[in-house]
């Protein structure tokens, strides 16, 4: 069997979820992957058989997003020619993890893919959502990225076509412990955005992952890390909370090792509205808005003690093998 397999790039969780299925999904045939959009900071160790520029995320300087830098980046006509060149004919399955530029090659070649990730969670309206849903999040969820079938991702089982996270083998095989120092990673802020603040906490050490680091330095308190997947393995299994934002596999991991966790969702990202939503739900602290106080607000989350609900780790070759076996076109 010949599986295409289509990535979106636009963070690191999506390559992330590609590079631990990769092996399971050798076992049933030929994998060639598509990497869509230029937003990660992590280098694929999987085989990329196509690229394409696609849609990609940009931020602001303190988190949020930066609309006017994503809207002229998008370019319709090349979207439109990737989509053409996709050689989709030679394939016998299509796995689609949220890429437009395989949807619209779908549509325009009249091919079948199933909709495999944390995004088609959303086909669900059982799937938890702010208070006030937003139109256009609602339409992108619809319409960026639309398949023939739905396998959902999610923190919990809100519908029958939702199934648990793909955890990455060294956070499952991993005994966690405890070394007292906070894990960051929060890639729509910069550095000067949230220094202050950590400074001022002088008896707490933090590791804070930034895509504008390229070689591990200490200041102080701050130990600053490139986004490196071992030095944050590692970091995370060995801390006693994580600070990040409103997105899907980090808050998952943290939550399987049993870490603390405060979630700060990007700004006007609907997307994270929701998965902040459902930790909410799940009893993790949110935060919106990141004032003067926050150094005060890390000091009494680190003070708190959570009680959240144990996540399980997706059963990868049961849940590859029902894909497989129901959907296959």
């Amino acid at each position: 069997m010949k599986i295409f397999y289509a990535i979106q790039a636009t963070g690191n969780g999506h390559i992330s979820r590609a590079i631990q299925l990769y092996p399971y999904l050798q076992k049933f045939g030929e994998v060639d992957f598509l990497l869509s959009g230029s937003y990660s900071s992590l280098t694929p160790t999987i085989p990329i058989k196509y690229r394409s520029n696609g849609c990609s995320l940009h931020y602001s300087q303190c988190g949020g997003l930066d609309y006017w830098n994503i809207a002229k980046k998008v370019k319709p006509n090349q979207i439109y020619k990737d989509a053409r060149a996709l050689p989709l004919e030679k394939y016998d399955l299509i796995i689609n993890d949220f890429d437009s530029i395989t949807a619209l090659a779908c549509k325009l070649q009249n091919k079948h893919s199933v909709s495999f990730g944390h995004q088609a969670s959303f086909e669900s309206k059982l799937t938890p959502r702010p208070d006030k849903k937003n139109f256009i999040g609602e339409t992108i969820f619809k319409h960026y990225a639309p398949a023939s079938k739905y396998i959902g991702l999610h923190f919990e089982k809100y519908d029958d076509f939702i199934y648990p996270p793909i955890i990455k083998d060294v956070i499952t095989n991993a005994t966690p412990k405890n070394e007292g120092h906070i894990t960051v990673y929060l890639p729509s802020f910069q550095k000067e955005c949230l220094e202050k603040a950590f400074h001022k906490l002088s008896n707490t050490a933090f590791h804070w992952f930034l895509d504008t680091v390229k070689t591990k330095y200490t200041s102080k308190n701050i130990t600053y890390y490139p986004v490196n997947q071992d030095y944050f393995n590692q970091s995370l299994i060995s801390c006693d909370g994580i600070i990040t934002g409103g997105g899907f596999e980090t808050p998952a991991e943290a939550l399987f090792l049993e870490k603390k966790v405060l979630s700060i969702p990007i700004k006007n990202h609907y997307e994270q509205e929701c998965n902040a939503a459902a930790l909410h739900k799940m009893g993790v602290p949110v935060l919106y808005e990141v004032g003067n106080d926050f150094d005060l607000v890390i000091e009494n989350w680190l003070n708190s003690t959570p009680i959240y609900p144990k996540i399980k780790a997706n059963n990868i070759q049961e849940t590859l093998q029902f894909l497989f076996d129901t959907y296959k076109v």
